[in-house]
């Protein structure tokens, strides 16, 4: 795993920019600790960070393609492409030669054979730019699902892009700039494709193939989640999920240095954690997360109905795992050097789930001391309706995102202490509709569904193309932080394709969340886990953490030169900010507080303007 980064211009020699593309690639050391590498050409720099984890010794980045002893193509490239081993005897055939092997060097050849017809056949999480050297074309390429992240400016001529919006912030070329409409993705939890914190910069869509050169820039979607007809029936269906979960963690399972997975007793983590070690040679690590006192004094809510750890230890045995418990306390993900550097991972405010941005990067970091590879569940709830409101009738009816309907929207409410003429500046209710109908409009149906079985589709299809890149950015952005790659077996597109046309009658075979899931996985896994309820990633019930949040709102609230202040309704933080904490702390009662302080950090340090 890896970090780009570069910068194409048709009005500007780019030779004597070493300094800038230096800095952009300098910024995304983390993301890439182990080597790095720089190429200039007139009209063309390219940066990358290297995370080493296949080849090892070999791999170094940009990568050129050679033609009668000259570089035709240059590449930089983050991901991991899982059938990397096939299409290079699909090249060889073809009489392609390695020198390494990695999967960049096949990524690079591929290319070179196939052009953008390249795209479709790769299986993995990957943002690769590749510089036609003699027709001085750039192509920039994003995996299907999203997982991996990248950024772009179009700009006068030019193009800016990188892994992260630091990088391009270090482009003097890039305004710091933001705006209603990324507000309102950053306030309201819309994540919208394409859309990113910055006024001018965007961010390359999943399955999205971005063309540059002296005639401007294009774009084209190789890939869409797309409808097709279910034709088997439920028990070929229940085999056809196993087998293909089950091919997608042994391909997940490639690399040259220890592999690790996150566990939390859950089902999505359990059946990684099981197929992992199986088909392992060595023993799997797993770590899994909690805090102290939860532990001890641990109170099941309306998301939480128990905490993780004698699942985890019980998963662990069963599977034989080496497994280790990462316990945090409050103080710990308080720390203004951990908030600090969870805000320089995300570029932008990382407001909801406010400690769990905290508390994943600190587990990252122990993760890190093992190893450099982690699996992750991520996308499981998403495609086999794992969250409340897949079972909300009220929230399949509502005309927005389900996530944001009464009774599952206090989760996300960001808004609350700001004043009402910045909110109303904002016209937040109008930009959640655009972005809702644009996001149905994708949506294509198959003749004769029902309107129940439109709805399902309608939710399933939000769930995948936007509250999962909420998800996968931060996984992303928090497991970078630490120099960890994390890779995600339920985003496996021939997966996502298959069980997104599952109708909803055959994935909702139980009373009981993900029933065909379970009816999958049944043979794997000890029936108490199997059956256990969906438990959310564990967030602090510590009263003192929101004591902490509130002693952050009252310094804020008493300088008036911070840069939030002037957004803010000054008698509501007040009297919120006085507000005695109970000794049970729950995250839909501390959204708006680490909103304002998370927003104000984010102004303050990236000195960032707010243009309404």
């Amino acid at each position: 795993m890896c970090g780009i980064a570069g910068w194409s211009a048709f009005d500007n020699d780019l030779r004597a920019q070493s300094a800038i593309i230096d800095a952009m690639a300098d910024s995304l050391s983390s993301r890439g600790p182990d080597e790095r590498g720089i190429w200039l050409d007139k009209h063309i720099a390219l940066g990358h960070r290297r995370l080493s984890i296949l080849d090892l010794a070999h791999g170094q980045q940009p990568m050129f393609f050679y033609e009668a002893g000259k570089p035709v193509l240059a590449m930089v490239f983050c991901g991991e492409i899982y059938n990397f081993q096939s299409l290079r005897g699909m090249l060889e055939k073809e009489s392609y030669s390695f020198r390494t092997r990695s999967d960049s060097e096949v990524l690079l050849s591929l290319y070179h054979r196939y052009r953008d017809e390249m795209f479709p056949l790769l299986q993995g999480m990957f943002a690769v730019a590749i510089w036609d050297i003699p027709q001085n074309e750039l192509t920039l390429g994003r995996d299907r699902l999203g997982i991996k992240p990248l950024n772009y400016v179009l700009k006068d001529q030019q193009i800016i892009f990188g892994s992260e919006p630091k990088a391009l912030l270090c482009n003097p070329h890039c305004e710091r700039i933001t705006g209603p409409d990324e507000l309102c993705e950053i306030l309201d939890m819309v994540k919208t494709p394409g859309k990113t914190s910055y006024k001018d910069m965007k961010e390359l869509r999943p399955g999205e193939i971005l063309k540059f050169s002296r005639h401007g820039a294009r774009s084209s979607q190789y890939w869409n989640l797309c409808t097709a007809p279910h034709t088997d029936n439920q028990k070929l269906t229940c085999d056809k999920v196993t087998a293909l979960l089950e091919e997608s963690i042994r391909s997940h399972l490639v690399s040259d240095v220890p592999i690790s997975s996150l566990l939390s007793g859950g089902l999505d983590s359990s059946i990684i954690a099981v197929q992992g070690s199986r088909h392992l040679p060595g023993q799997l690590l797993t770590f899994s997360m909690d805090f102290t006192r939860n532990l001890s004094a641990f109170r099941a809510d309306a998301v939480r109905s128990s905490p993780d750890e004698l699942y985890a230890r019980e998963l662990a045995a069963f599977a034989g795992t080496a497994h280790e418990s990462v316990l945090l306390n409050t103080e710990e993900i308080a720390a203004a050097s951990v908030r600090d550097r969870v805000l320089e991972a995300v570029d932008s405010p990382p407001a909801y789930w406010g400690d769990m941005w905290p508390s994943m990067y600190l587990l990252f970091r122990r993760i890190k001391e093992k190893s450099s590879v982690a699996l992750s569940g991520e996308g499981a709830d998403e495609l086999f309706g794992g969250y409340r409101w897949f079972h909300n009738p009220a929230a399949i009816a509502s005309e927005t995102f389900p996530w944001l309907t009464p009774g599952s929207s206090r989760y996300f409410g960001g808004s609350g202490l700001f004043n009402e003429e910045f909110i109303n500046s904002l016209r937040m209710e109008e930009y959640r509709r655009a972005r809702y109908e644009e996001a149905v409009r994708e949506v294509t149906y198959l003749p004769g569904e029902s309107d129940d079985e439109k709805a399902m589709r309608r939710i399933s299809y939000l769930n995948i193309t936007r509250f999962l890149q909420t998800l996968l950015d931060r996984n992303d952005r928090m497991s970078m932080a630490a120099g960890v790659e994390v890779r995600v077996p339920f985003c496996d597109h021939r997966l996502v394709e298959y069980v997104y046309n599952i109708p909803w009658s055959m994935k909702n075979t139980r009373t009981q969340e993900k029933g065909l899931l379970r009816d999958a996985t049944r043979q794997w896994l000890p029936a108490d886990i199997n059956e256990r309820v969906k438990t959310p990633y564990p967030s602090t019930q510590d009263g003192a953490y929101e004591v902490l949040l509130r002693n952050e709102l009252r310094r804020i609230i008493e300088d008036r030169n911070s840069p939030i202040h002037p957004y803010l309704n000054t008698e509501r933080v007040i009297k919120n900010s006085q507000r005695k904490a109970s000794e049970l702390s729950l995250p839909y009662n501390r959204g708006s507080m680490e909103m304002v302080i998370s927003m104000n950090d984010w102004l303050r340090r990236y000195r960032v303007s707010i243009a309404i």
